[in-house]
């Protein structure tokens, strides 16, 4: 399995290790709940190392990026990042991604699952393009510091006033007197920052963000954590609720694809999916009682025969303190309010549909 440059870290200090994506990783080191309170209430730091960090730079970095991917590129300014998807030429979701634009070069970062694939993806469709490409993700550390107090801790260990750095934002700074990009994104509804830094120098970066956070409350969180945070903010998983099969629009990600602003593959069958509309619809659920809905549950109506719909991920919300889940079912069963039952092993489980997210951080 690949290891991070914390890796040895994680070992030493507790952490549950799992293999996530060919990734030996940390899942937890107190309890996950414990953990996403903390994120919630202070503040978390997650080694994200494993995710996928591919740099492009030459005369045509932006227009390739705009070939591949379903928002506009071209219209990033300098310390800008989307949201974006790539898709194949069915409309099929290959991954969700996050593309920066800085100075000099453009920043994608990719699913620690699809990094190769994406990666043999950029290759089969360079030719043409007059681009340099080079993956970073073994020579980097990437950490995500979230929760209300990230600001508090990271300001004064950056060189650039991040305190002022806007929401999808991101500059070339120095964090901990180390170079670094830092962004001002993340994967857990709340505020926050992604830190990438050359991986000689991650274990100073994360021992001083974790020892300047103690008075902040700052916690090191592991996978487990980051996967029911991003739940409550109804953020998407691939392979939970894209794949391949399931297109943007479907996903209820219009807002990461721009149709009229440029040719990009998938774009026609992107075009014939909104023209007649999607077959099924992403949606929030509570269930009534405490039992958890996992990935593959199937959902039922009143005196409908058939399964109308299919759980993509569950869990017991630590926030709410309801049982959450999404799902994709047909559209006339989408709206909130409905009512469904969840085949839970067996059981069926009353559920409500309910509108996205379900958590909100307070402004």
């Amino acid at each position: 399995m690949l290891k991070t440059p914390c890796h040895d870290w994680h070992v030493e200090h507790g952490g549950r290790m799992v293999d996530f994506a060919g990734w030996h990783m940390p899942v937890q080191y107190t309890t996950i709940t414990d953990e996403h309170r903390a994120v919630r209430r202070a503040a978390g730091l997650f080694d994200i190392a494993h995710m996928g960090r591919i740099r492009f730079e030459g005369p045509d970095a932006c227009r390739f990026l705009d070939s591949l991917l379903t928002n506009d590129v071209t219209q990033l300014q300098p310390g800008q990042v989307r949201y974006a998807l790539v898709t194949n030429e069915q409309g099929g979701i290959l991954d969700d991604v996050l593309v920066y634009r800085f100075d000099s070069f453009y920043f994608l970062v990719v699913n620690a699952a699809n990094r190769e694939k994406i990666l043999g993806w950029i290759d089969r469709h360079r030719q043409g393009f007059d681009v340099s490409i080079e993956d970073i993700t073994l020579q980097t550390l990437m950490a995500a510091l979230q929760g209300p107090g990230a600001v508090q801790i990271l300001a004064p260990l950056a060189e650039a006033p991040i305190s002022t750095l806007k929401y999808y934002h991101a500059c070339e700074t120095t964090v901990c007197g180390v170079p670094a990009l830092v962004s001002r994104t993340g994967y857990t509804g709340e505020d926050g920052f992604e830190v990438v830094a050359p991986a000689d120098d991650a274990l100073k970066v994360w021992c001083t963000l974790l020892d300047k956070g103690q008075n902040v409350g700052l916690v090191p969180c592991g996978l487990g954590c980051r996967d029911t945070l991003r739940l409550e903010a109804a953020m998407p998983l691939y392979g939970h609720e894209l794949d391949e099969s399931i297109d943007p629009i479907t996903a209820g990600l219009s807002f990461a694809v721009k149709l009229q602003a440029g040719d990009f593959i998938g774009r026609d069958a992107l075009l014939a999916i909104r023209q007649t509309g999607p077959k099924r619809r992403r949606v929030g659920l509570k269930l009534m009682g405490r039992r958890i809905a996992r990935q593959g549950c199937q959902l039922f109506a009143a005196r409908v025969s058939d399964p109308v719909g299919t759980v993509t991920s569950g869990t017991f919300s630590p926030t709410l303190q309801e049982s959450i889940a999404m799902a994709y079912v047909r559209p006339e069963y989408s709206e909130p309010g409905m009512r469904l039952e969840v085949d839970v092993r067996g059981k069926r489980e009353p559920a409500e549909v309910v509108s996205l997210p379900f958590y909100k951080r307070p402004r």
